[in-house]
């Protein structure tokens, strides 16, 4: 009830904020690819804990709203929030993972696609995560020992991945990992598994009641709580809006959903 009354009350002070963000959209590199990101900073000098959001396959994840609603949860609370776009989205350099996929499904089948797949999300896909990193942790507003990431979808996997690499994130919010893959590429499945058993930080997995599949949290969770790590895990129950109940919640308009949750989580994990 408590949380119910919470998210309720952090649902309407979002809706009664204003939109104008102090946001910027800045360049950074990654290997020899120039990327785009989006930074959002809270008033005043900090320095601020920060917050790494990752975005999911979509093409032009900065063309809609996720990124501003993502910075009107953190922001207002003292957060950094940096949102790199990962190489080959709209406006960063680089060739579209989903594109790469494809074409490997087109000439070598469905193995070839699989594993195209996870090499590409633990290779040059988290490259890419943690060049952001890199950028968010060393600006003078960011506490670079208060940095946590979190995303949704293939942005989940990116968390639990970004995770495993035990850059100096303190801690991760995966939401919908693997959803929409779980049951069509074992080999992610079992690379999941591994970067859970890799984990070393608190992690948070969220779904919707209506995922695409919530083996996810079912078999994640039960590694986590099988190796005794600090994890918390939640399923949604089937209430509100039925496109809130899909996956990632319906997008940014979701986002109320978990957003008391995360905060919660974030602000314990995160302590000096």
């Amino acid at each position: 009830m408590r949380r119910a009354i919470a998210a309720a009350l952090l649902a309407a002070s979002l809706a009664a904020q204003t939109p104008a963000l102090n946001k910027q959209r800045i360049a950074f590199k990654s290997g020899g690819l120039t990327l785009t990101g989006f930074l959002f900073t809270p008033e005043g000098p900090g320095p601020f804990p920060a917050l790494v959001w990752n975005h999911g396959s979509e093409k032009d994840p900065g063309g809609g709203p996720q990124f501003d609603s993502v910075a009107r949860i953190f922001v207002p609370r003292g957060y950094v929030v940096f949102a790199p776009v990962r190489r080959g989205h709209a406006m960063s350099e680089g060739r579209y993972i989903t594109d790469e996929i494809d074409r490997a499904r087109q000439s070598g089948g469905a193995r070839a696609a699989q594993e195209l797949q996870v090499r590409l999300l633990e290779t040059e896909q988290i490259a890419d995560q943690l060049a952001g990193f890199e950028y968010v942790k060393n600006l003078n507003t960011v506490d670079a020992s208060r940095v946590a990431v979190a995303g949704c979808s293939y942005g989940g996997i990116q968390t639990l991945i970004g995770a495993e690499k035990n850059a100096g994130y303190r801690a991760a919010v995966a939401i919908s990992p693997a959803a929409l893959s779980w049951n069509g590429n074992p080999l992610l499945r079992e690379r999941l598994l591994r970067a859970v058993r890799n984990i070393n930080v608190p992690v948070m997995l969220l779904q919707p009641a209506k995922d695409a599949s919530l083996e996810p949290s079912r078999v994640l969770g039960a590694e986590f709580t099988r190796l005794k790590k600090p994890y918390v895990g939640k399923v949604y129950p089937a209430i509100g809006p039925e496109e809130e109940q899909g996956h990632c919640f319906g997008g940014a308009r979701g986002m109320h959903v978990w957003a008391a949750d995360a905060v919660a989580f974030l602000e314990q994990s995160l302590r000096p």
